[in-house]
């Protein structure tokens, strides 16, 4: 696979990741959508099926990673090359800010109404603790990021024949649910980023984006979830290495 594929493949997959899962955040938080108020559990769907649809479409081109912290953690499983890595991630970021842009269009409507009953958007895009204290909220996603990195790595882990998740269909429907249990039951606390192209692609684009009521942007809190999960993932593997 080339480094075109590479990043090719890991744009469009995080791009479609990204509009399905802020897209249900939008659903379920803007007025005059028809799924507002809908709650957690439709949110924690909407991101699995996002893992689902990215997962499967980039697998043939660059092996359907869409996560900067999965590819360094295959990275030192050995799976991925560590030259291959920063076109893996370049692509996850630029399509982590193209499907946020893509998701604005989306609901445009409704963001343009949050004029005239504003709600803050900023949770649409990017994370936020429930309760503000750096070295917990580190912790949760280091150790969500764990509990994301090992099972993939289970599943899918020493394939030399693709850079990850590759063309196998029951693993990328397996980590699918498995992004939604870690969100049903690990999410609570941070939003589970457990994704630093997820987090912060999205975070800038709505910086940038003309929408009405952003709310505090929190960029003190921004390196936690790319900080976080890159540490999990990395320990993640090194766990794998040694015990597998």
């Amino acid at each position: 696979m080339s480094n075109g594929d590479i990043f090719v493949g890991e744009l469009i997959g995080t791009a479609i990741l990204i509009l399905f899962g802020a897209g249900v955040c939008a659903a379920v938080t803007l007025n005059k959508s028809k799924a507002q108020g809908a709650g957690w559990v439709v949110i924690a769907f909407g991101w699995g099926f996002g893992v689902l649809a990215g997962a499967y479409t980039s697998a043939p081109l660059s092996g359907g990673h869409i996560n900067p912290a999965v590819t360094i953690g295959f990275a030192i499983e050995g799976t991925t090359k560590w030259e291959d890595v920063p076109f893996y991630i370049l692509g996850q970021l630029a399509g982590a800010m193209i499907g946020a842009v893509l998701c604005w269009l989306l609901y445009l409507g409704q963001f343009n109404l949050n004029r005239e009953n504003p709600i803050e958007t900023l949770g649409i895009f990017s994370t936020r603790p429930e309760i503000n204290n750096p070295v917990q909220n580190l912790i949760t996603e280091i150790i969500a990021s764990i509990g994301l990195m090992l099972p993939i790595l289970a599943m899918v882990g020493g394939d030399k024949h693709v850079a990850g998740i590759g063309d196998a269909g029951l693993p990328v429907l397996l980590i699918a649910l498995l992004v939604v249990g870690i969100g049903l039951s690990l999410g609570g606390p941070t939003g589970y980023a457990i994704n630093p192209a997820r987090d912060l692609g999205p975070r800038i684009t709505h910086a940038l984006l003309p929408i009405p009521n952003k709310g505090t942007s929190e960029w003190s809190y921004s390196w936690i979830p790319v900080v976080g999960p890159i540490v999990g993932a990395a320990i993640g593997a090194v766990i794998y290495n040694a015990a597998f």
